[in-house]
C-alpha cells in the first residue's frame, strides 16, 4: 500500500431525503486511521459519530440516503463497490461493535450460532469448524465455559457477556478495523474497563485498528492514541491524545474537558456545563456551528464559518478566535 493509512475519509457528506427535505448529518468529515492505530471520535449525541460509522459499512437505508465524498479502505473507495463487494468486507475486513449488545444479537439464535454464520460465510469453514473457532473465540473474549455459553441465548447472558459475545462476534474473521460505537453505555463501571482492556488486548493480538466513537474522555485518555472531535456533523478538533488534555483549541472541546469532575475541585461548587444544547439538522446556524453556545464568540463567528485548519503538527482546529483559547 502506497498510502500508510488503512482508512481514509475525504470530505464525506451523508445526507437523508426526509419529509422535511434533504437533512446533511455528516457534512465534509475528513479523517484517517493508520494501522494498529486506536482513534477516538468524541462529541455529544447527535453530532454524527454514528452516522459516519454506518457510512463506513454502508449499512443506512440505500434509498434514502446520499453519500458524497470518498471513504477509501486498502486503496478501494467504499461508496463505489457494489453490495456483493461490499457484503465481502462488511463483517469480514471490517467489524463494527454496537451500544446494545441485547438488540444487536438475535434472540431467537444461539450465540455460537451467529458467531459460527459468519465464519461460515467468509472463512468457508464447516459447521463443526465454525463452533470450534466460536468456542474459541468466546475463550478469547474471557467468557467462562464458552463450550455451554456458545449453546446459550442471548436473554441468558448477563449484559457484560453478551457485549463479550458480540466482541467475539465481531473479531471472528480477524477483521483488520474495528468500529466500537460506544461499547461500554449499558456498563456498570467495573464491566466498562474490562471490555475496554479486552478490546485493547485483541487489537495487540489480532494486530488490528480500532475506531472508538464515544462520548467519554476517559474511555479515549485510556485506550486511543489520536483523536478527532465531532460537532453537529463536522470535524471541529483533530490531535494526538496528549495535545487534546493539555492545550484543547476549540471552546467545545475546552467545554468538555472542564465537564469532567476532579477530584480535588471545591465540592461547593456547582458542575460546569456547556450552556444550550446540540441545534438540530435541519436548522444548522449560519457561521460557526458553536457560535450560539461560545463564550469566545464575536461578530465573525456568527458570519463566517471556519475552515479546519492545521495550526501545529498534527493539531486542526475549526475556529476563528483558538489563538485566545490556547493562551
Amino acid at each position: 500500500m502506497a498510502n500508510s493509512n488503512l482508512l481514509e475519509i475525504k470530505d464525506l457528506k451523508t445526507s437523508f431525503l426526509t419529509e422535511r427535505g434533504l437533512v446533511t448529518a455528516v457534512d465534509g468529515v475528513s479523517f484517517s486511521i493508520k494501522p494498529g492505530e486506536t482513534l477516538g471520535v468524541v462529541g455529544e449525541s447527535g453530532c454524527g459519530k454514528s452516522v459516519t460509522a454506518a457510512s463506513i459499512m454502508r449499512l443506512l437505508n440505500k434509498d434514502s440516503t446520499i453519500y458524497e465524498g470518498e471513504i477509501i479502505y486498502k486503496g478501494k473507495n467504499l461508496l463505489k463497490l457494489s453490495e456483493k463487494e461490499m457484503r465481502e468486507i462488511r463483517g469480514n475486513e471490517i467489524s463494527i461493535i454496537f451500544q446494545d449488545a441485547m438488540t444487536s444479537l438475535n434472540p431467537v439464535y444461539t450465540i455460537g450460532d451467529q458467531i459460527a454464520e459468519s465464519l461460515m460465510i467468509h472463512r468457508k469453514l464447516n459447521k463443526r469448524q465454525a463452533y470450534e473457532e466460536a468456542i474459541e473465540m468466546l475463550r478469547m473474549t474471557g467468557i467462562p465455559a464458552p463450550e455451554k455459553r456458545v449453546h446459550e441465548y442471548p436473554h441468558e447472558l448477563s449484559g457484560g457477556m453478551r457485549q463479550r459475545a458480540m466482541i467475539a462476534m465481531a473479531l471472528s474473521c480477524r477483521p483488520s478495523l474495528l468500529i466500537a460505537d460506544e461499547p461500554t453505555t449499558a456498563l456498570d463501571v467495573t464491566i466498562q474497563a474490562q471490555i475496554l482492556d479486552l478490546i485493547n488486548d485483541l487489537k495487540e493480538e489480532l494486530n488490528m485498528s480500532v475506531m472508538m466513537i464515544t462520548h467519554d474522555l476517559g474511555v479515549v485518555a485510556e485506550v486511543c492514541t489520536r483523536v478527532v472531535v465531532m460537532y453537529l456533523g463536522q470535524v471541529i478538533e483533530e490531535t494526538d491524545v496528549e495535545s487534546l488534555f493539555d492545550q484543547p483549541l476549540h471552546p467545545y472541546t475546552k467545554g468538555l474537558l472542564e465537564c469532567i469532575p476532579q477530584l480535588e475541585d471545591d465540592r461547593s461548587k456547582r458542575l460546569f456545563t456547556i450552556k444550550g444544547i446540540v441545534p438540530s439538522l435541519d436548522n444548522v446556524p449560519k457561521g460557526c456551528r458553536f457560535a450560539q453556545r461560545c463564550p469566545y464568540v464575536d461578530e465573525q463567528c456568527m458570519s463566517e464559518s471556519p475552515d479546519l485548519k492545521e495550526v501545529s503538527q498534527g493539531h486542526k482546529v475549526r475556529c476563528w478566535n483558538y489563538d485566545k483559547i490556547s493562551s
